[in-house]
Parts: structure tokens; sequence; C-alpha cells
């Protein structure tokens, strides 16, 4: 901050799809338990009690009360605290942008693999209380970690649902499958709202998504007041309130499809 001392600090960096091994490991680095850890994940639940009392501080947690991060937002407890991202509700705008590029849409399914996406269950329910008034069905595509499984879930979607689209949540699966998923979308001709604004940029339709700068910037600042003291505790978790709307208008034209005005104009990322 302005005006104070600055203090030195180590920043390392790890990857990888074990987010319990990760907060031991780094609270065993630390050697205090008093530094920082920084969990980008969506995957499943970490607990207090898997990081030897360091200090976590979360992001890109997909609804944090309901896969137990914490019990609540404004008095998280015990040593985690940070950043929440979409609840349930984001599902009633994936489906309204599906019905806008495509009027005919009759049915929607969420593509996710249960196994690396246990949260999608929120989100799908959020789309069912949607549904009706957008005269909408709403159903889910299980996949798993493998090419040739996606292949077959979408093209057995695409010859049983007419006037159907999808929405493509954001987990370690869909990532890592992205090309594939976009690609089949568009043999198969389906409108597609994906979480994440790569996708967009990588060929695919559209995206309504957290804006990830903004969300990075807020870590900083659990972070500083971490390290001068505060604890995780006593620092609310917030939920994400700055979304980014992608759209790829060379996509659209090629599935045929003509977008509408309002959300051209609506979105903040256009890709010719």
């Amino acid at each position: 901050m302005v005006g104070e001392p600055q203090r030195p600090f180590r920043l390392s960096l790890r990857a990888g799809g074990q987010p319990r091994r990760a907060a031991r490991e780094g609270a065993t680095r630390s050697g205090t338990g008093r530094d920082p850890c920084i969990f980008n994940s969506g995957g499943r639940c970490l607990s207090a009690g898997d990081t030897h009392g360091s200090p976590v501080v979360f992001l890109g947690i997909a609804d944090a009360i309901t896969q137990g991060f914490v019990r609540s937002l404004a008095h998280p407890e015990a040593n985690l605290t940070g950043l929440t991202m979409y609840e349930a509700s984001v599902s009633s705008k994936y489906l309204s942008m599906l019905k806008e590029i495509q009027p005919q849409l009759t049915h929607a399914a969420f593509l996710v693999n249960p196994a690396t996406a246990p949260y999608y269950a929120v989100y799908l329910q959020g789309a069912k209380d949607a549904a009706p008034s957008l005269g909408v069905e709403v159903g889910l595509v299980p996949i798993k970690d493998d090419a040739t499984d996606i292949e077959h879930a979408i093209a057995r979607f695409a010859h049983t649902s007419p006037k159907a689209g999808l929405v493509v949540v954001g987990d370690s699966t869909t990532n890592s499958h992205r090309d594939l998923i976009i690609s089949l979308t568009a043999k198969y001709r389906l409108p597609a709202v994906y979480w994440n604004t790569f996708f967009v940029t990588a060929g695919g339709l559209m995206s309504y998504a957290v804006d990830w700068v903004n969300e990075f910037g807020k870590v900083a600042y659990y972070v500083d007041r971490i390290l001068r003291g505060a604890k995780p505790a006593d620092l609310p978790v917030q939920a994400a309130t700055k979304f980014v709307t992608a759209l790829n208008v060379k996509t659209a034209k090629a599935l045929g499809l003509t977008v509408p005005a309002g959300l051209l104009v609506a979105a903040d990322q256009v890709i010719e």
C-alpha cells in the first residue's frame, strides 16, 4: 500500500489436479503455516483440514457454499476465504443466450463430467427452474475424460434432440477437450454457450464468463491483508460481480444463425 514499507515475498507456482495434496505441500513448504496459499480450481472440495492451518485464498470456485469450502460467505470461518464464481442463477443467462440466438430452441443440455465437476447439479437445477419461462426442456449430457466418449455423447444428443443447444460447464475435462468439443458442435450444428471466453476465441459460438483480470486483482487484496496479519475467517468471501460476454460472429454464420442486434450490442468481445 502507498506510504507503507514493502516486505519481500516469494511466489511459488504449482500446477495439478489434486488441491488437497497441493495444500499439504504448500503448508509444508511455508514452514510457519502462516503463508497464504492461492488455489485456482473448480474441482472437488478443499477443507480447512487439508491445509495444515495455512491460510488459503481460493478463486475459480463454483458456488463455495454448496461445495463445502465455507458455510457462510460473510463469515467463512477456519482458514479459507476468497472468491466464488457462478451461482445457480447464471444458468438462466446461459439458456436465454441460447434462446436468443436460436429462437426455435426447444432442448438444452449441460455437457459435463460429473466426476470432475461435482457442482454441476446446482446449475442444472437452476436451469430447470428457468426453463419453463423460456419454453425449453433441460437435460444432462454426461461425459468422461475420454475423446471417444465425448464424441459419442455429443453425436447422440444431436441426433435425438432436434432444435437443441449445449451449455458447456467449466471443469478440467471440458477444458482439456476444448478443441474437440468446439469441432463437434460445428459438425452437428449445435449452438453452444461456454463458461469461459477462451472457448470463443478458439472458435466456439459464445460465452458468459467471469472477468478473470478483475478476479485475480481481488486475490491480491486478500493476500495483502493476510500478509499484514488478517485472519481468513475475518475476510468475507466475495461473489463475482463482473462478467464478460463474448460472441464469435464467424461461427454463428457457419452454423446458419443470425445474431440478434441485442445480443451483438450486449457483447463485450465480438470476433468477426
